[in-house]
């Protein structure tokens, strides 16, 4: 493992850099303006770079040039690489772009934000990961370590950057950190204390090229850890059940499928867990406030990570009874005329959404999907709308690739939206009649029409009580 940024002086890997050599971090957008602000405050002379132009927030760039740091955008960047010793990369920045084969022709150390990150922060980690279910993972880890009497907090993808997330935690706190396989993939030595793999099924294929380069970016989580740290993994997902044998940290498995002899399992309708020779029943199924069998994963993968953090099983009870769910995960909205609106926008790949139709035990779904393509195999989902869904309604990038899907899986009434947003829920507005419900699980990512997931989902709910509103004058 490579030892960490021990002090001002940018000891990496044993070797005293030279202080006149400056850190390049690639990419302006929240994860490149945070770790640029860090580190230009510790003292070290920061170069952020952006391809393109970017105008950043005048009050942040003045402070962050008043502390030494440099904004470079628009140019060719070779000639600042060639000042640097540390290439910094965002998480949203592929490894193929022309910046990144220049630093890699000058011989420089890339590496991700997240790692800097590790290197900065003295603490404890939970770090969570998986295709499906590590935002709402992350989340009720983040609310159960806040019961401990040390510094807590909740950061990455979840969030704000990493790295400023966790400036100021002394050796003692405790983060839990969602980490993206963009994320992970520029990690060179991160080792979190607690290691978590929610699942993993066909996501970003666009970034990592196929299922190997994916599972390869997610693996990174535990690559670096030792015997004396711990790995969760899913022993149901076929994908991540298969990697514990490549880990040198202890394996600890949950199941919703089986009672385990040791681990995390549903057993008598309890979530429980045995660790160590003890058994502990956490709280009842029944207590969740949140449905769905996914969450039930979530949960397990929570409380197994929260215990080797040292929370106790009443703390974990406590806030599994008060927790309602993450925004723009299954999200319920309002009801319309005896019609209920769900906003899933964070389904961003086939399995999420999937799992969102699941949850409607009764089917009866009228379902908004597409945006921006993957490219993702889509025989699976089309099962599942074939199963739950009175009606399908496509929009965005994807729609054409999924209407044929839909068909070759007899898939029936589905309707194409070659307009706006709107008009796509407007649409859904207009057919849906009581039991049936609306839910927007797209299956794709935003960004043909939104910046994102969240932009998404707010748009969403807006337009959903705007028809509320006119269903009662």
């Amino acid at each position: 493992m490579y030892s960490r940024l021990l002090n001002d002086n940018h000891i990496l890997g044993g070797i005293i850099m030279d202080d006149k050599k400056k850190i390049f971090v690639y990419g302006a957008g929240i994860s490149g303006q945070g770790v640029s602000e860090v580190l230009a405050r510790k003292g070290s002379a920061v170069i952020l770079y952006n391809d393109d132009k970017k105008e950043l927030d005048p009050a942040w760039l003045k402070a962050f040039e008043a502390l030494g740091g440099e904004y470079i955008q628009g140019t060719d960047p070779e000639p600042y690489l060639e000042q640097c010793h540390l290439f910094i990369i965002s998480p949203g920045i592929p490894f193929t772009t022309e910046t990144v084969k220049k630093a890699r022709n000058l011989g420089m150390e890339i590496i991700a934000e997240a790692e800097e990150a590790s290197r900065l922060y003295k603490g404890h980690w939970c770090a969570v990961t998986g295709s499906n279910g590590k935002t709402t993972t992350t989340t009720l880890l983040g609310e159960m370590l806040a019961t401990l009497p040390v510094k807590t907090a909740v950061a990455g993808n979840i969030g704000f950057a990493l790295s400023k997330e966790l400036q100021d935690l002394d050796q003692d706190s405790w983060v839990a950190a969602e980490l993206s396989s963009f994320q992970l993939e520029g990690t060179t030595s991160l080792a979190p204390d607690v290691a978590c793999i929610v699942n993993i099924t066909p996501d970003h294929f666009e970034r990592h090229g196929d299922m190997a380069g994916y599972v390869a970016a997610k693996s990174k989580i535990f690559a670096f850890q030792t015997p004396d740290q711990i790995l969760i993994l899913n022993a149901d997902d076929p994908v991540s059940s298969k990697l514990g044998d490549k880990a040198r940290s202890r394996v600890i498995w949950f199941s919703t499928e089986k009672v385990l002899p040791e681990g995390g399992f549903i057993e008598d309708g309890w979530f429980t867990l045995a660790l160590d020779g003890k058994k502990e029943r956490i709280c009842q199924v029944s207590d969740l406030q949140i449905f769905g069998a996914h969450n039930e994963q979530d949960v397990l993968a929570a409380c197994l990570s929260a215990h080797f953090a040292g929370v106790t099983a009443e703390n974990m009870a406590r806030v599994l009874k008060a927790f309602r769910g993450v925004e723009h995960r299954l999200e319920y909205v309002t009801a319309i005329n005896g019609v209920k609106y769900y906003n899933d926008s964070k389904a961003t790949n086939t399995d999420s959404a999937i799992k969102a139709l699941e949850a409607f035990k009764d089917g009866h779904v009228i379902l908004l999907a597409g945006g921006h393509d993957k490219m993702t195999g889509l025989d699976d989902l089309m099962e599942a709308v074939k199963a739950k869904t009175d009606a399908l309604i496509l929009l965005g990038e994807a729609r054409q690739r999924f209407c044929e899907a839909a068909k070759k899986h007899g898939v029936q009434n589905i309707i194409m939206i070659d307009g706006t947003f709107e008009d796509a829920v407007r649409k859904a507005y207009s057919l849906a009649k009581a039991p049936q419900v609306v839910l927007l699980s797209p299956a794709c990512s935003s960004y043909d029409m939104f910046a994102n997931f969240p932009e998404r989902g707010r748009v969403f709910k807006q337009i959903v009580m705007d028809l509320a509103k006119e269903a009662k004058a």
